[in-house]
């Protein structure tokens, strides 16, 4: 991960009044738990206003006209997510509003981390767990173990 990068697009969205949600791998380190990534994973309440947002932020940073390419019709249609990658790097970021039937913005449980003193919004542990465990990934299901042993969750 990028850990700069990941929190220079953090604060972005902070700064521009983004409405999202950490989650994946990023999320499992801001709650304690040191896993690899190459990407920021998040989820972004679906509102044309918020996407645009999202879209001001992402363009503070990476100064891409091709942000301009991600619209609201993306993110709020069938498939709801997208993958942005920058212009430099080998970082990029999942952008979703919905995952599948299971999970929505607005399922999903979060609270407020810090990250390198920035105030961030991540999903809490036990909604976590239940979407790692939710899949059919190993490395996932290996992951929701982890967040179920480290908080002293049940078993789903």
């Amino acid at each position: 991960m990028d850990y700069d990068k990941t929190r220079e697009v953090l604060a972005a969205f902070e700064r521009e009044g983004v409405r999202y949600v950490i989650i994946g791998a990023v999320a499992l380190n801001l709650q304690g738990l040191a896993r690899a990534t190459e990407d920021l994973d998040i989820f972004v309440e679906p509102e044309a206003a918020n996407i645009d947002r999202l879209k001001a932020a992402l363009k503070s940073v990476f100064q891409d006209p091709h942000v301009d390419e991600i619209t609201a019709e993306d993110l709020l249609g069938d498939y709801p997510a997208i993958q942005y990658i920058p212009p430099e790097g080998s970082f990029h970021i999942d952008i979703l509003t919905r995952l599948g039937e299971a999970f929505s913005f607005e399922d999903l449980e979060s609270e407020r981390v810090d990250f390198d003193g920035l105030e961030v919004t991540v999903v809490t542990p036990e909604t976590l767990y239940r979407m790692k465990n939710a899949t059919v990934r190993l490395r996932d299901k290996g992951d929701a173990e982890r967040i179920r042993r480290r908080f002293g969750l049940e078993e789903d």
